[in-house]
């Protein structure tokens, strides 16, 4: 284990990482290290039996997440400077798209920054403290709400001081809302026949034709919405229980955690580091959205660069518990005091390391360079499947391997006569109390897949007359192309595009139409931004200000 430590290099660099001057990028460089997976014999003595070890690895995680934190306070007000008049529709890309494809950073986490970039703006004294380093990203979240106006300074000031734990506290007694948690999601899965599978597909596919912009999560919900419309209950069942799956979330314990930081005096052993201040990046004063996108993929790389650091020692140090050892309740508590960070993020990271440190795929896959998300995604595949996606993986973008992965993975299902689909709780719980009414109505025990059945002919028998049998030619073209066909693009096709301009001479034959979202087709298409050529669906060319372009990508490692 010592041998396998030392090859690391973590000995070397965790007292600090980087402390030089210079470049942007050589300022927030990390160290260069040697990230060989680690056995399970090696994790358990590394914190069972090597006190040393694991101090060293501890330190240089929170170092890791002090350089991101650092450096997602600049990229926050990149987003939000994007965001701005037509920026966004000059790199033909909806934020969370650019998030995703550019910076590496999923939806929520991108809008979330956002949210922070745009609320820094009115918050002089929490952007300054934010920037210096004083104050962390999941403190300043959780005070968001209340350091406003008079207030801020003494808001400010506690976030400097308090426990994520005590500033919740404090954030509740005020009156006010902190920022919202991440949702705990519950895999439903079911059989189902195939008069019960055609009911739920047929439902579905109904629930779209009222509402193209929903995804089949939200088109779960409105058929369960509208069987409780129709069969209202006051029953409020376990989804866990009742939908015959298991919650990832782990239970707040707030009186333990309480009690853990008494007696740890607030973690006292735990090495104490230095601030890291956030790169001094003015986005108030570039106008160019291309010069915005330059800063960001400069940030973004130097963020992916101590990606690899955070993930390995995030992975170690939750695979081996040593949270417990250091005194948190969970690896969730962990990542929120010790690392100022959201837990969701950091957990999703090192579940893919991990699963990385077992796949010999995964790993090639990591040395070839391919990026986080296309790894997470890979991750989910069986190991003799890893490898065969590897090409794709690296000539899609992540939104379209992930629609390549998901249709595979719903063949495979067909073939099961099985549906899997992740629920957010709120559904879930909606969905749950619906099946419940259905068993409560049948006078039995259904399976899932007969409740589900029965709640999809229920909402086939209440909305098929309410959609119209002639299609028109844009219901068509959206029918047939279901998303946006700009390439990186993750939402519905809302709109039907002419490729050859009606004032052109065009015509409109389904191969002349394209379907788009409304920020495609309008601000970037006819403002004269973006332009495609060709013959639908499947012989499209696309061009950004005249250069051909094939979507949102990253930058080189």
């Amino acid at each position: 284990m010592e041998q396998a430590l030392a090859s690391s290099g973590l000995a070397a660099v965790v007292e600090r990482p980087t402390s030089r001057a210079g470049s942007f990028a050589a300022t927030y460089a990390p160290p260069r290290l040697a990230l060989d997976p680690f056995t399970p014999g090696e994790l358990y003595e590394l914190f069972r039996g090597g006190e040393l070890d694991a101090d060293q690895c501890e330190g240089l995680l929170a170092w890791a997440a002090r350089y991101q934190g650092a450096l997602e306070v600049s990229i926050a007000e990149g987003l939000d400077a994007l965001r701005r008049g037509d920026r966004l529709a000059q790199l033909a890309s909806h934020l969370d798209d650019y998030a995703r494809e550019v910076l590496g950073l999923r939806k929520r986490a991108a809008q979330a920054l956002a949210r922070l970039g745009r609320e820094l703006r009115t918050r002089p004294l929490l952007r300054e403290a934010m920037r210096a380093g004083r104050v962390r990203l999941r403190a300043a979240q959780t005070i968001l709400g209340v350091a406003v106006g008079e207030a801020e300074a003494a808001w400010v000031e506690r976030a400097e001081h308090l426990t994520v734990r005590q500033l919740e506290a404090a954030v509740r007694r005020a009156g006010a809302a902190g920022e919202e948690e991440d949702e705990p999601w519950l895999p439903l899965g079911a059989q189902l026949r195939p008069d019960e599978r055609e009911a739920v597909d047929e439902a579905l596919a109904l629930a779209g034709e009222l509402a193209p912009e929903l995804g089949r999560v939200e088109r779960l919900e409105v058929l369960a919405q509208e069987y409780l419309g129709e069969h209202p209950t006051d029953v409020e069942p376990d989804p866990a229980r009742t939908l015959g799956g298991a919650l990832r979330t782990e239970p707040a314990d707030a009186a333990r955690r309480a009690a853990l930081e008494d007696e740890t005096e607030r973690w006292a052993a735990l090495r104490r580091l230095a601030e890291v201040p956030a790169p001094d990046v003015r986005f108030s004063e570039i106008d160019s959205a291309q010069e915005i996108d330059r800063v960001l993929r400069q940030l973004a790389r130097a963020r992916s660069a101590w990606d690899d650091i955070l993930g390995y020692c995030a992975a170690a140090i939750r695979k081996g518990k040593a949270y417990q050892l250091l005194g948190f309740t969970s690896f969730k508590h962990y990542c929120e005091e010790r690392l100022g960070l959201a837990s969701r993020a950091v957990e999703q990271r090192a579940r893919t390391e991990e699963r990385r440190w077992l796949s010999p795929a995964l790993q090639d896959a990591h040395r070839q360079g391919l990026p986080f998300e296309k790894l997470r995604l890979l991750s989910r595949l069986p190991e003799p499947e890893i490898a065969r996606w590897i090409p794709r993986a690296q000539a899609l973008t992540c939104v379209a391997l992930r629609r390549e992965l998901e249709g595979e993975a719903e063949r495979q299902m067909r073939a099961r006569r099985s549906l899997a689909v992740p629920l957010p709780l709120r559904i879930a719980a909606l969905l749950a109390a619906a099946v419940q009414v259905v068993r409560e109505r049948a006078g039995a025990q259904l399976g899932l897949g007969a409740c589900l059945a029965t709640i999809a002919r229920h909402f086939i028998a209440t909305w098929r007359g309410s959609v119209k049998r002639s299609r028109s030619r844009s219901r068509k073209v959206r029918d047939r192309d279901g998303w946006c066909q700009v390439p990186g693009c993750s939402h519905r096709a809302t709109q039907a595009h002419h490729v050859l301009f009606r004032s052109h001479g065009g015509g409109d034959e389904l191969d002349n139409q394209v379907g788009l979202c409304a920020f495609h087709h309008l601000r970037c298409i006819h403002g004269g931004y973006l332009r495609v050529v060709g013959r639908a669906p499947d012989e499209l060319r696309w061009f950004l200000k005249g250069q051909p372009w094939s979507g949102p990508r990253s930058s080189e490692r």
